[in-house]
C-alpha cells in the first residue's frame, strides 16, 4: 500500500506539471505574442475553460500527500513554507487577473497579475523539488530556472497547437528561440541526475522544437509532456528512497487501515474525475481562431 500510494501521489503531481505547466506557459506569453488585446484574449482563450480544473491535480496531490503520508505532508510544507505562501499568491492573483480580465475597462493590471502569477508558481515549483534532492541554493535555482523555462517553452507549443494567425506564427517562433535557453539549462539540470528517465527527458526536450519547426506542433505537445513526466519520474524515483532528510517512506506513512480505506476511495473517484477532465479537453479541443 505504501508503494501503491507513493506511485498515485507522483501520478498527481506529474498530471499537475504537465497541465499547469502549459497554463504558466501561456500567461507568461501572452503578451509576447499578441498584437493587440484581440489577440490576447485569443491567446488567453486556449486555457480560459481548463486552467482552474488543472489547479484541483494540485489540491488533489496535496490532500494525498496529507492523508497517506502525513508526516513527508507536514515536513515539506513547513520546511517550505514561504516558497509554498508564494505559490499561492501567483496562483490567487492569476486567478483573479483571468477572471477579471473581461470585466473590466483597463485590463491592463489583470495581464500584469496572469504574467506575475504565472511566472511565481512556474519557477518556486522547481527550486523545492531542487532543493528536496540536493538540498543546495546552486541546485534550487537552476531547478527554478528550468521549471520556468520548460513552462514557456510548453506554452508556447501549446499555443502554436491551440491557435491559429498571426498568434500561431509567432508562438511557433517563440518556441524555436525559446528552445536556445531551455535546453542547455536542461542538459546541465537533468545530465547530473544520470538516470535513464533523465538522460530520455534531454532527448525528448531536443525533439519538442525541431517538431515545431517542421510544423507538428501536436507531437512536438507530445514531446514536452513526455519531457515532464519523464523530469517527474526521475525525480519521484529519487524522491522514494528519502521523501524528506532523515525520513523513510515508511516513516512518513499513515496507517495500513487509512491506507486501504484511501485506495477504495481513490478507486471510485478517480476514473470520474479523469473522465470528465477528458471530456472537458474534448470538447474544447479545436484551435482558437482570430476574431473576424
Amino acid at each position: 500500500m505504501i508503494d501503491l500510494w507513493f506511485i498515485i501521489i507522483a501520478f498527481l503531481w506529474t498530471g499537475y506539471f504537465v497541465l499547469e505547466g502549459f497554463d504558466f506557459g501561456v500567461g507568461l506569453l501572452a503578451p509576447f505574442v499578441s498584437g493587440d488585446g484581440e489577440e490576447q484574449r485569443q491567446s488567453l482563450q486556449t486555457i480560459g475553460p481548463v486552467w482552474d480544473g488543472n489547479e484541483v491535480w494540485l489540491i488533489t496531490a496535496v490532500g494525498a500527500m496529507f492523508a497517506a503520508f502525513p508526516a513527508w505532508y507536514a515536513g515539506m510544507f513547513s520546511g517550505f513554507y514561504l516558497p509554498v505562501l508564494l505559490v499561492l499568491v501567483g496562483l490567487i492573483v492569476r486567478g483573479v487577473g483571468l477572471e477579471w480580465r473581461g470585466k473590466v475597462e483597463n485590463p491592463a493590471w489583470c495581464d500584469l497579475g496572469i504574467v506575475v502569477g504565472s511566472a511565481l508558481p512556474a519557477f518556486v515549483w522547481g527550486t523545492v523539488f531542487a532543493d528536496l534532492l540536493y538540498g543546495s541554493a546552486v541546485a534550487a535555482m537552476l531547478g527554478g530556472a528550468f521549471s520556468l523555462t520548460v513552462c514557456l517553452l510548453h506554452g508556447a507549443i501549446f499555443l502554436a497547437l491551440k491557435t491559429d494567425g498571426p498568434v500561431r506564427k509567432r508562438a511557433r517562433s517563440a518556441a524555436v528561440t525559446l528552445s536556445a535557453v531551455t535546453l542547455p539549462i536542461g542538459v546541465v539540470a537533468l545530465s547530473g541526475m544520470g538516470t535513464i528517465p533523465a538522460l530520455a527527458a534531454v532527448a525528448a526536450l531536443a525533439a519538442a522544437p525541431a517538431l515545431v519547426w517542421r510544423r507538428r506542433e501536436g507531437w512536438a505537445f507530445v514531446a514536452m509532456a513526455a519531457t515532464i513526466v519523464l523530469v517527474s519520474v526521475a525525480v519521484f524515483a529519487q524522491l522514494r528512497h528519502a521523501p524528506l532528510p532523515g525520513l523513510t517512506l515508511a516513516e512518513a506513512a499513515s496507517g495500513p487501515y487509512t491506507l486501504t480505506m484511501l485506495s477504495w476511495i481513490g478507486l471510485i473517484a478517480l476514473p470520474f474525475v479523469l473522465g470528465y477532465q477528458g471530456w472537458t479537453y474534448w470538447v474544447f479541443r479545436k484551435r482558437v481562431r482570430p476574431a473576424l
